[in-house]
């Protein structure tokens, strides 16, 4: 682009001009052979777009300067794109970053009765809002209500899309335009900007915030209640920790006072835990039915944490709550679907079979010991032909479950031959998709966050690689 300051005038040069009027029409490659080839396999109109995007990306980058590619150039560009818009953008990764649960990679894998049970379900229809027995209509929240209720000793629960949709439809229907009573140093922020405080706006809930944000005592709260006070909300400090000088007020305490001044005390847990995390050399974390066990009058939790299963959020309580809760207009828009119902009730089996450390890959992975990574770790090393070693190293939890807590692990350390990024890049662009960590011009592996069943699949990856 050129500019006349004279005239204050902007002139396409000549070359560009030449490129533009040089730019095949659509009609002239859509009439290629090769192109023509592509509508064999995708509608004619799926090509015609795919050839518009390319066109008007060209159009952009002549704009910028770069020259006319040839025609060949554009079908063989072309050819690529339309391929690619065919294929699933969500991929499955193997994921050996030592992040059990990781956010960003879907976070909690499930079992393989997890994963049968969801496919049977999806490929046809269900019993899920028909009883059976009766022929008539049922809820879909059979299906799980008394497992949980099992697991957690509660009277009655509630399933929902995810722990979000858990906590915003509990304060709708329980305490809308009411004063719910919450430590300072609880009104969290976790991943993707989800606030406390902009949850309780949301539900029409008023925010009294109580304490200081290390130290909040049980008379902060008593101080605070009014009589527009409705509900006292303990909430899980998620992906963060507060260390050193601190006071915080335990679920055993504040239910008595909650019963006192007849509020409702709710507890926001966050990863839903059902194990004891201690057993594992791990933080306590709080666990749903110490909460019920407590006097909670609900609970909230996750299904996709430390839980194990597919996505969704759970709220566990009294019978009334829960019935109220579920007439809510709310509750039908954050529903849970046939296929994750299927996933979580399979889980929960796991739970009341006493087989969760065996079947959950989540609490598999925490449960393995440094001996078996080891072993994992030194096998991978001995298949790559001395092109790795193993170091010590740390796993975490991840997902915003026992934050600052890890577990020792094996690392499978990687040099390559050219910069670790370039390694890196190559594992995680082409299948079968591996993401690691990099450190000090290493790229590290975490067996404990590999499944067994990914093994071979990610070595063969690994040599094809190395040896290329």
């Amino acid at each position: 682009m050129l500019f006349d300051r004279f005239t204050g005038i902007c002139y396409i040069s000549f070359a560009m001009d030449k490129s533009l009027r040089n730019l095949p029409s659509v009609d002239k490659i859509l009439s290629d052979k090769r192109i023509h080839c592509l509508e064999e396999d995708y509608s004619h109109d799926f090509v015609l777009q795919g050839v518009r995007q390319h066109l008007e990306e060209v159009r952009r980058h002549i704009a910028k300067g770069v020259p006319l590619p040839s025609f060949d150039q554009m079908v063989e560009s072309i050819s690529t794109l339309v391929n690619s818009l065919a294929q699933p953008n969500l991929r499955p990764v193997i994921n050996a970053t030592g992040v059990i649960l990781h956010t960003n990679l879907g976070r909690a894998p499930l079992s393989r009765e997890a994963t049968v049970a969801m496919e049977e379900c999806s490929r046809g229809y269900t019993n899920l809002e028909i009883d059976l027995d009766s022929g008539k209509r049922g809820s879909r929240q059979v299906h799980v209500q008394s497992l949980l209720c099992k697991l957690t000793g509660a009277e009655s629960a509630l399933v929902v899309n995810n722990n979000a949709s858990a906590v915003l439809l509990v304060l709708s229907a329980l305490v809308k335009g009411k004063e719910v009573i919450v430590s300072r140093g609880q009104a969290v922020e976790i991943g993707g900007g989800f606030r406390i405080p902009s949850v309780m706006r949301q539900s029409g809930a008023k925010l009294v915030e109580v304490g200081t944000t290390n130290r909040t005592y049980l008379s902060d709260y008593e101080e605070a209640i009014t009589h527009r006070t409705a509900a006292l909300l303990r909430v899980h400090s998620s992906n963060f920790r507060v260390v050193g000088f601190t006071q915080s007020v335990a679920i055993d305490e504040l239910t008595p006072l909650g019963e006192r001044y007849e509020l409702l005390v709710l507890d926001d847990l966050g990863s839903g835990c059902l194990l004891d995390s201690a057993r594992f050399g791990l933080e306590p974390e709080p666990m749903v039915q110490q909460s019920i066990a407590a006097g909670a009058d609900l609970a909230m939790f996750s299904a996709d944490k430390l839980l194990g299963g597919p996505q969704a959020g759970i709220i566990v309580g009294q019978g009334s709550l829960i019935a109220k809760i579920q007439r809510h207009p709310l509750a039908r828009a954050v529903r849970i679907d046939k296929v994750r119902l299927a996933g979580l009730a399979v889980t929960l089996l796991h739970y009341l079979k006493s087989e969760a450390e065996t079947k959950i890959p989540v609490w598999r992975m925490i449960s393995a010991s440094v001996e078996e990574i080891e072993e994992r770790a030194q096998r991978w090393c001995d298949l790559l032909y001395g092109a790795a070693s193993v170091i010590e190293g740390e796993s975490v939890v991840g997902g915003g479950s026992l934050p600052g807590g890890t577990i020792p692990t094996r690392l499978v350390a990687i040099k390559g031959r050219g910069s670790v990024k370039d390694l890196a890049d190559k594992l995680r662009c082409e299948l079968p998709v591996v993401i690691g960590r990099t450190e000090k011009n290493l790229l590290l592996l975490d067996p404990r966050t590999v499944l067994p069943e990914e093994e071979e699949a990610l070595l063969n990856r690994l040599r094809n690689i190395l040896n290329n």
